[in-house]
């Protein structure tokens, strides 16, 4: 563990799979999880909408994480299919 990485350049990191275009990077989203420094009084009431808007953005995030993995497969299925097009017009 000495050893002093790039972590863009380790395979299993965050920053790899964000570099690489494997996770989404830019999102909405992303901006719920933003530290704040300004502390905000007790109410009952705003903690549970906070609470709720917490799962419902999880929700959120999920699907559009689901439909960027979707989108990712599909190019590759694609790719395979226009290969496999060429590959037949020039054997024939």
């Amino acid at each position: 563990f000495k050893k002093k990485r790039n972590p863009r350049k380790t395979r299993w990191t965050k920053a790899f799979r964000k570099a690489a275009g494997k996770e989404l990077t830019v999102d909405p989203a992303f901006e719920f999880e933003k530290r704040r420094n300004v502390p905000v009084k007790y109410k009952r009431e705003l903690w549970q909408n906070t609470v709720k808007a917490i799962q419902r953005v999880e929700e959120i995030k999920a699907k559009r994480q689901g439909r960027f993995i979707m989108n990712r497969l599909m190019k590759g299925k694609e790719l395979d299919k226009q290969k496999d097009i060429k590959e037949v017009q020039r054997d024939l």
